[in-house]
């Protein structure tokens, strides 16, 4: 039997966009997505990058495009790899132009940023012409100028006005298909900013915790205001912007989901910290499962717990379960049916759980 839980979080209505053959927004699952650091220009970095990325389980890639020549390399990237991928510029609108013609599933651009009336109308054009939407990307560090004026500091009505900006130009051109971003590096501003772009329109919503930190700090930190806004209903798709391997980013995202019951991917292993009362090495048996099953897409839950206090109890609620115990005990669906020695332990764990996923797809 899985892990069950009786709190089912009710999503805010949004209007649906698709990202290549993603749906994003309305009632699509919310998708994961992470950033390359590579240089755009060396196409062979790139490529392979979005692939560990997409292996991960991220669900779009984006990619950066400063200038035309990267653009040129993005045509190729974009031949060679299948995940959706979203065109990120900043300010010029040639450049918007030519990834839109050279594959772009999606082009991250503020309208307000790209000067004239008439780009703005060539690039909303494009993307229309491209059957592709627009990502308004508002950031606390690069807010108009006018606005840190009025405001004095970075605030969370500062970022809804920033963005508001952005729809309104899309808005005169009749264009819908876009969705809205409005991060920070400090958690409440950014929960509340979200909260409140939330209630003024339909568009999707991307969420994210900006330049949150390095892997253990903007992990923690992302959890938070995301899973604050991810409980709230608000979110149809997420980036944890970590200082680390973007695919930790990807792993990241998907622990979120999995936790709030809102996405199932992998293994949902449950383990106990450890302590003196344990039965075998629970960290290293752990890392050891980590490891060898982190290839598993299809959901299932593992419990590994060390000894007797909590083990049966837990082990009882996952599909499979380990108490230690000598020996140790493995229960697969509430039941006892196995006994096993430390030596043994992950190699059978391995089987079982292979064992079980294949009987599942056959």
């Amino acid at each position: 039997m899985a892990m069950q839980s009786k709190h089912r979080i009710t999503r805010r209505v949004s209007r649906q966009i698709h990202v290549g053959n993603v749906p994003v927004g309305g009632d699509a699952p919310i998708s994961v997505q992470s950033m390359t650091n590579t240089e755009t220009e060396d196409i062979d970095a790139t490529v392979a990058q979005i692939e560990r990325i997409r292996k991960a389980g991220a669900d779009i890639v984006r990619v950066s495009v400063p200038t035309l020549k990267a653009a040129e390399a993005f045509r190729e990237i974009r031949r060679q790899v299948e995940v959706p991928l979203v065109a990120d510029i900043h300010f010029n609108w040639k450049v918007a132009l030519a990834s839109a013609k050279h594959g772009a599933d999606c082009l991250r651009i503020n309208p307000g940023n790209i000067g004239g009336e008439h780009r703005v109308r060539e690039v909303v054009a494009c993307a229309r012409d491209h059957r592709i939407p627009i990502r308004i990307g508002v950031n606390a560090g690069s807010l108009e100028r006018d606005l840190q004026e009025k405001y004095g500091e970075p605030n969370s009505d500062a970022l809804v006005e920033s963005a508001m900006r952005h729809i309104d130009i899309l808005d005169r051109h009749d264009f819908p298909d876009f969705k809205v971003s409005l991060k920070a590096s400090e958690v409440f501003m950014t929960v509340e900013a979200y909260r409140k772009l939330a209630a003024k329109i339909e568009q999707p919503l991307h969420l994210g915790i900006t330049e949150a930190g390095g892997l253990r700090s903007g992990a923690v930190k992302s959890s938070i205001g995301l899973g604050m806004l991810l409980a709230d209903g608000i979110g149809d798709t997420l980036r944890v912007s970590l200082a680390a391997d973007p695919v930790e980013e990807i792993k990241v995202g998907w622990d979120m989901l999995k936790s709030l019951h809102l996405r199932t991917r992998g293994i949902n292993l449950v383990a106990c910290p450890s302590c003196s009362r344990q039965n075998f090495d629970v960290i290293k048996t752990v890392n050891e499962l980590e490891s060898r099953l982190e290839d598993i897409d299809a959901p299932l839950d593992l419990a590994v717990i060390g000894c007797v206090v909590n083990g049966p109890g837990e082990a009882r609620e996952a599909q499979i379960g380990v108490t230690g115990g000598k020996p140790n005990t493995i229960f697969i669906d509430g039941s006892i049916q196995h006994k096993t020695n430390n030596e043994e332990l992950v190699d059978t764990l391995e089987k079982l759980v292979r064992g079980r996923l294949a009987e599942q797809t056959s």
